[in-house]
């Protein structure tokens, strides 16, 4: 009597826990991509843990505090580690809402999370989103960053400013250098007329060339 009556209650299982059944949620491990040559292997006693945490999650629901371990029901388990699971309520033989399991997964994800030593893209509830890793502070205050830029442009501008007018001034002392050349150049000219040498007249002293003075200019003083 009591093995007919486990054998009744495992086939109500068997359809109840089904890939794409409703309610039902596919998981997928990568133990060895996460853990490498410390991967341990998926057994019985995984399953037992797995079925715990769940339950776990799931009597933090409202009303429905009585869940067991015996209430989550795993199927079409492999051997590259994924299967399919489902919540029952044992009193009514059909699955809880897939609404209230995702809910409950999702607010305990880190705790079930930690006791595979996986995380989000290891442990995978295909139909469950990951959730969101709480935002992290910068070590150093916005403020400062943007500070520092600021301080970093006015200093480039103020240099290219005095850089400028170096070189503005370089420029000036150089133009009445080039003008004094000249005139000295002009100054040294010689002339040559009726084939004798002359001096240029001297526009900056008024100094006259004598051989074109006459007889009474040389004799008559200025």
């Amino acid at each position: 009597m009591l093995w007919l009556l486990f054998f009744l209650v495992t086939a109500i299982h068997a359809e109840l826990c089904q890939p794409d059944a409703e309610n039902a949620f596919k998981v997928r491990l990568s133990i060895r991509t996460a853990l490498g040559d410390k991967a341990y292997a998926w057994d019985t006693n995984e399953e037992y843990l797995f079925k715990a945490m769940v339950a776990f999650s799931m009597r933090k629901v409202p009303n429905r505090e009585a869940t067991e371990i015996s209430h989550v029901l795993l199927c079409n388990v492999t051997q590259r580690v994924s299967f399919w699971f489902v919540v029952i309520d044992p009193s009514k033989n059909h699955t809880l809402p897939a609404v209230e399991v995702q809910s409950a997964i999702r607010k305990n994800r880190n705790r079930i999370n930690n006791a595979f030593s996986l995380n989000d893209q290891t442990l995978e509830f295909l139909k469950i989103p990951s959730t969101l890793a709480p935002p992290t502070d910068p070590s150093v205050p916005i403020w400062i960053i943007i500070f520092g830029v600021i301080f970093c442009i006015v200093i480039v501008a103020i240099t290219l400013l005095i850089l400028s007018g170096i070189r503005q001034r370089r420029r000036k002392n150089k133009e009445p250098s080039g003008v004094d050349d000249t005139e000295d150049k002009c100054e040294n000219m010689i002339t040559i007329e009726n084939g004798i040498p002359c001096d240029p007249l001297d526009m900056k002293g008024g100094h006259i060339n004598e051989a074109f003075m006459t007889e009474d200019e040389r004799l008559t003083p200025l």
